[in-house]
């Protein structure tokens, strides 16, 4: 596991942005055949070069291009790899009071690395305007977040039609994700984030019975996620930055699972072979700081204490308190400040404008400076 920290600066996000009017415009064009697919890639270069300047103005040093070039945070991702397919199931995912579209992956065939995967062309474009002086961040989604897609629903008879056997399926995973972290590495990332609602989800018995069915075992699956990500992980390079984000679910401001990390905080923080957690605490639903108790002390901790579902501020002072509270369990220098997700984990976004997530990020930076100095 990599060991070093290349993010000095305490002011921090998850990575997905609202998208401009005219990205959404350019998609709907798109999708009713108004205009070409190098059509709209121009106007998605276009948005994110102006996000990446707003970034660096905003004082942030790892930078995204807010998934611009996505329609969901993990779902495009999947249908990337080799042997997964898009298709559309009866049902989306429930959220609090909403649906979302009806999306999902499951198997065609073998999982296996995809050398051409879109994710390669948008790292080196988000790359190459940067600069030097700031940190090009991907992120994706967890390997463990592929398998609960996979075995979703019915979305499981395709995985015993192509895998009787789990472990060759974990094998599979892990050697897809292994081979495409190591071309990203080799294109010049040195900063992946793996983004992960798995371990939020089994926090929560009744969210993981609608997914899981009755009986489900929350030991099997916490060992079972975290040997999928481990086995993806492991043998990295050493100047590679890992983190997790881990996340009770946000879509259009709404989100699908409550409770606090105790159930899986012994091997989640304990055992997963990242260096920094970015962790939802912004409202009672997420639980209280004590399970960061299960931290060891060579990793670091993202508070995600502001809300990016709404535009409300949050109260200043009322931050640094549940920031000084938090350093009973992580010491204060291995802690960081960020929003408890991103702006638009998928295309929709959250209830609030463009003015409004930057205002988020200049309180986040406001509260910093106060707090670190």
């Amino acid at each position: 596991m990599c060991t070093h920290s290349t993010i000095q600066n305490k002011s921090d996000v998850v990575g997905s942005f609202l998208r401009p009017e005219a990205l959404k415009k350019a998609r709907e064009q798109f999708a009713n055949n108004q205009i070409s697919a190098s059509d709209l890639k121009l106007i998605e270069d276009e948005e994110i070069i102006k996000l990446i300047e707003n970034q660096k103005e905003a004082g942030l040093t790892a930078l995204t291009d807010g998934e611009f070039r996505r329609s969901y945070w993990h779902l495009d991702f999947f249908w990337g790899l080799g042997g997964i397919e898009h298709f559309l199931k009866d049902q989306g995912y429930l959220f609090q009071g909403e649906e979302t579209r009806k999306d999902s992956a499951r198997l065609s065939g073998k999982i296996k690395f995809n050398p051409e995967h879109p994710v390669f062309e948008s790292f080196l474009f988000l790359k190459k305007h940067t600069g030097k002086n700031h940190i090009a961040r991907q992120s994706i989604p967890a390997p463990a977040q592929l398998y609960a897609e996979l075995v979703r629903g019915n979305n499981e008879e395709y995985v015993k039609k192509f895998y009787p056997n789990q472990e060759e399926l974990y094998k599979d995973i892990a050697e897809a994700y292994q081979q495409t972290i190591l071309k990203l590495y080799n294109l010049g990332c040195r900063d992946l984030k793996i983004d992960d609602c798995t371990w939020a989800m089994i926090c929560d018995t009744n969210f993981w019975k609608t997914m899981a069915g009755e009986g489900f075992d929350r030991n099997l699956l916490k060992e079972t996620y975290l040997k999928l990500n481990n086995l993806a992980l492991e043998n990295l390079p050493e100047d590679l930055r890992l983190s997790t984000h881990v996340c009770r679910g946000n879509y259009h401001s709404t989100w699908a699972a409550s409770g606090g990390y105790e159930p899986v905080a012994d091997t989640l923080f304990a055992k997963e072979a990242v260096e920094n957690f970015y962790l939802e605490f912004d409202d009672d639903r997420s639980g209280d700081f004590e399970p960061l108790r299960f931290v060891p002390k060579n990793k670091n901790v993202v508070l995600g204490l502001l809300t990016s579902k709404n535009a409300t501020l949050e109260n200043k002072q009322v931050i640094i308190d549940r920031i000084k509270e938090a350093t009973q369990y992580v010491d204060l220098e291995r802690l960081s400040l960020s929003p408890q997700c991103g702006f638009a984990s998928t295309e929709e976004g959250n209830i609030l404008t463009e003015e409004d997530q930057w205002k988020k990020i200049k309180l986040i930076n406001e509260i910093t400076e106060e707090v670190w100095g």
